[in-house]
């Protein structure tokens, strides 16, 4: 009882400081994760010394990591896995080697031995998953085209980082390294096999039965996330991976935006143990000596690796835009690469002294690349005129003329936009649609509608758009910055063209008013205010709702058919 009531204090002075430090991060303007992270620098044995139930707080921060993976997986349908799979898997495997060979070369320029050098620049080839994951679902860009690509290749790295520390792991056991690894594929094969058979054929059929109680839902989604990570854990395989592969089998569902609703106040919480256990875990000794290769690694990550990802995508054909937002995600190192150095300590293949330098290159590549992730919309205007020479695979000769003339163009199908091809079909005018869903583009095409492959999130290819005839404008993508420019560029090309473009927030809608938008749709409200103008218009009689209940329901079930889905829209 003793010991259970000290583990409960110590976790409330741990709450109370990391509040403490984050309600300054918020009075200076400061992302959370880095008070997080100084709340467990302060706590560590280097300073303050007050964590002590360390086993305690580590269950609660994999609690928290599986959480977290688990929601990251209920958004990635297998739609959206071949969506970006070609590109995560080039350039995951691309960006580790490149660093590592770099890596390798400036840590023997800077003296360090074969071994050392190996292990250094190993390390620093990998990027932190929950890091990154955590920024994105803040900034609500998970879903966007940089957002999947780079969570694509983010676990792409993680598997590989698995398997190195396995291999590392046989040399200290003095195990076979092949038989381990074609066992642990084996194993792993065989369960997501299993895995995807029951998520396909036997989850939906009970998705009803989970969902007639929201408590129950609430419990099974528990149950099954961590279950899940259990077991893979048990095979040889990690915690994240076990997580992630469990939200996705159940990503078909159509509960699964309610369960990663109900998934988001534990995962906020047990994810904060995770940031404060790894800042008390960072190792300042003897670090000294080591400042200026610490500042060089440093540089290296947070702008040799975006450079490395930038050059890959594009080399396959990728705006610079989107090429500059998902590699700023790798401008850091990860967990698996303090993991690595660490194991590499443990059997004599280095000391303390690399395990200080790497904490310390860990330490800045993460408040650094935190800082890029969260200011990268304002950073890429300064730099964007520099980063033309990345894209290998444009076409330059796209132009205008090669566009046939529309009066309508709509941006974002899917949703919203079903809606407005419906109208745009009884105007009987001519439209486009532009999205960067490749599924979406090869269903409409097979429809005989006029589409194309883009994102409205790129000023040039904006542009590239027959946006002077138009007559009007429709986006219904939901992020805000998009929906700026999107006003901005059509104003600025054709101002008399009609503009309707999504909003969520109330203060958003008046800044796109501001801007210049003609009509600002916000779908929350719009509901009601719909439902109160069919109150306005039938009064108390009941069968003319009832008339409207059928036309909904027939609508619904046609919106069903072709996997429509409702958003789920957060804003922090």
């Amino acid at each position: 009882m003793i010991n259970g009531l000290n583990v409960f204090i110590e976790l409330s002075v741990i709450i109370v400081i990391a509040t403490l430090i984050s309600g300054l991060m918020r009075l200076l303007k400061q992302p959370l994760i880095i008070g997080y992270i100084l709340t467990g620098i302060l706590l560590s044995p280097f300073f303050l010394n007050l964590i002590k139930s360390t086993d305690t707080i580590t269950i609660f921060s994999q609690i928290g990591v599986s959480f977290l993976l688990f929601i990251v997986g209920l958004s990635l349908s297998p739609n959206v896995i071949r969506e970006v799979g070609k590109i995560s898997l080039i350039t995951g495997v691309g960006q580790v080697i490149f660093t590592t060979l770099i890596g390798f070369f400036i840590s023997k320029l800077l003296g360090f031995s074969n071994v050392v050098s190996m292990y250094i620049a190993i390390a620093l080839a990998f990027s932190s998953t929950i890091i990154i994951m955590k920024l994105l679902s803040d900034k609500n860009d998970l879903d966007k085209l940089y957002g999947k690509i780079s969570i694509g290749f983010l676990l792409v790295q993680d598997l590989i980082a698995i398997f190195i520390l396995i291999i590392i792991s046989s040399m200290s056991r003095e195990l076979t390294v092949s038989a381990t690894l074609l066992g642990l594929i084996f194993k792993g094969l065989v369960l997501i096999i299993i895995l995807l058979l029951t998520g396909k054929y036997i989850l939906p059929k009970l998705s009803n039965f989970f969902a007639r109680s929201q408590e129950f839902l609430f419990l099974f989604s528990i149950g099954w996330g961590l279950g899940l990570a259990s077991l893979f854990n048990f095979i040889g395989f990690s915690i994240e991976i076990g997580a992630l592969l469990a939200g996705i089998a159940l990503s078909v569902s159509p509960y699964h935006y309610e369960i990663s609703s109900k998934m988001r106040p534990l995962r906020d919480f047990f994810i904060i143990l995770f940031f404060i256990l790894l800042g008390s875990q960072l190792s300042f000794s003897n670090i000294n000596q080591y400042i200026v290769p610490a500042i060089v690694f440093s540089l290296l990550i947070l702008i040799g690796n975006p450079l490395i990802v930038l050059l890959l995508m594009g080399s396959l054909g990728y705006n610079k835009k989107t090429g500059f937002l998902a590699g700023l995600t790798v401008a850091q190192i990860s967990e698996f690469s303090l993991i690595l150095v660490a194991l590499g300590v443990s059997i004599g293949h280095l000391n303390n002294d690399i395990l200080s330098l790497v904490t310390v290159v860990g330490l800045i590549t993460i408040a650094g690349s935190t800082y890029f992730i969260i200011y990268s919309d304002k950073i890429y205007p300064y730099i964007e005129n520099y980063l033309t020479i990345f894209e290998i695979r444009k076409d330059k000769k796209k132009n205008k003329e090669s566009f046939k003339k529309y009066d309508i163009i709509l941006f974002g199908y899917n949703r919203i936009g079903y809606d407005f091809l419906q109208s745009f079909k009884k105007l009987k005018k001519k439209f486009l649609v532009v999205d960067y869903n490749p599924d979406v583009i090869k269903d409409l095409s097979n429809n005989g509608i006029d589409c194309l492959y883009g994102d409205a999130d790129d000023e040039e290819f904006l542009v590239g758009l027959p946006l002077e005839g138009v007559k009007m404008a429709v986006s219904t993508v939901p992020d805000f910055d998009t929906n700026v420019l999107l006003v901005n560029t059509i104003k600025r090309i054709n101002p008399n063209a009609i503009t309707i473009v999504i909003s969520h927030q109330i203060g958003d809608a008046n800044v796109l008013y501001d801007k210049g938008a003609t009509y600002v749709v916000l779908p929350h409200f719009l509901g009601g205010k719909y439902a109160s103008m069919m109150i306005n218009k039938y009064g108390l009689n009941k069968n003319k709702f009832l008339i409207e209940k059928r036309k909904h329901i027939l609508h619904l079930r046609n919106r069903e058919k072709i996997g429509h889905r409702h958003p789920n829209i957060e804003k922090n």
